[in-house]
């Protein structure tokens, strides 16, 4: 009752700090969170020149669908879609929620909390205060007088602390190199280290060789479709030029039995004592160069025809990319 009776006597001590001022003013902090910022701008630069990688490759095999065939498009997104899988396990990695900018964050940030947090402990204990809180916590302070802010004197407090270690660390150094150590050998550390080291040299080793594997497998379904789609142009232009040949043999030959019927005066395919006259000279070229004519025309209408349906092909494989890259941004 006495000791209850003196504490109110005396009153409650209260007082607060603003844990962000106090890491804002710490050097070692500053300089540690200058690091991982450009550590985290070269990880973002990093993936997005792979995902760049990734869109080009997407756009060439739109504007080569029309030549290759189904199973090498498949094989082909195929190859996109894991790559690009990867990317973006490589960007959870780096920004997940466990990944390695939380973890270095939390790194960062205990040693100056385990600091804020003895310096506050020694206040509190010296100065007797009953209650300290942090400003910048989820306590809602509507209102804080200056005289009770202890920011300053903790801030005081590290600094004073991180001058001491500084010293005794140099002190220590300039100790070392007056004397003259004989290094301990730990025969059984060494053992375990060579160990270690054996351990992560084969890990090592098999990771390359997996690795090489998978590049190899890569760059041999890469030639494998290569070749494909060599044989098929290869085939197309056989075809084509086999089909040009054909139509010019046929040309060749009309002409030549249009002009030996012309010079005989018989008309091939006329009966005997039909009473239609036999065709000049003159109309039968005409009606070959007509012929020509209309098939040069037929010819140029067919190409058209393809070349609007290829266009077509294209436009559409470009609103596909275009619908599935914009599901990708919405998800």
């Amino acid at each position: 009752m006495l000791c209850f009776s003196a504490q109110a006597q005396r009153g409650v001590r209260i007082g607060y700090i603003d844990t962000e001022y106090i890491l804002e003013n710490v050097p070692e902090y500053q300089e540690a969170t200058a690091q991982l910022e450009s550590k985290v701008q070269k990880w973002k630069t990093e993936i997005d020149s792979r995902l760049s990688v990734i869109a080009q490759k997407r756009k060439d095999l739109s504007n080569e669908k029309a030549l290759l065939t189904k199973e090498l498009i498949e094989e082909r997104e195929e190859d996109i879609y894991f790559e690009e899988k990867e990317i973006l396990d490589y960007q959870q990695k780096r920004f997940g929620p466990n990944g390695d900018l939380m973890i270095q964050k939390k790194q960062l940030m205990q040693p100056i909390q385990d600091q804020i947090f003895a310096a506050v402990q020694d206040m509190a204990s010296s100065r007797k205060y009953d209650f300290i809180f942090d400003k910048s916590a989820d306590v809602v302070m509507l209102y804080s007088a200056k005289q009770f802010d202890l920011s300053e004197q903790i801030l005081r407090s590290i600094t004073r602390a991180s001058k001491r270690r500084q010293v005794k660390s140099k002190a220590e150094r300039k100790e070392a190199e007056k004397e003259e150590l004989v290094p301990e050998i730990n025969y059984e550390l060494e053992e375990r280290q060579k160990v270690l080291e054996e351990k992560k040299a084969k890990r090592a080793s098999a990771i390359e060789e997996a690795r090489q594997k998978k590049l190899a497998a890569r760059e041999a379904k890469v030639k494998e479709a290569a070749a494909r789609r060599q044989k098929i142009l290869d085939d197309r232009a056989k075809a084509k030029q086999e089909k040009i040949d054909a139509q010019n043999k046929k040309t060749e030959t009309n002409t030549d039995n249009q002009e030996s019927t012309v010079d005989g005066k018989v008309v091939e395919g006329k009966e005997a004592g039909t009473e239609e006259a036999p065709k000049t000279r003159e109309q039968l070229i005409e009606e070959n160069r007509q012929k020509k004519l209309a098939d040069r025309a037929a010819r140029k209408k067919e190409l058209e025809d393809r070349k609007k349906k290829i266009l077509e092909e294209r436009q559409k494989a470009i609103e596909e990319r275009q619908k599935a890259k914009d599901s990708i941004n919405n998800n």
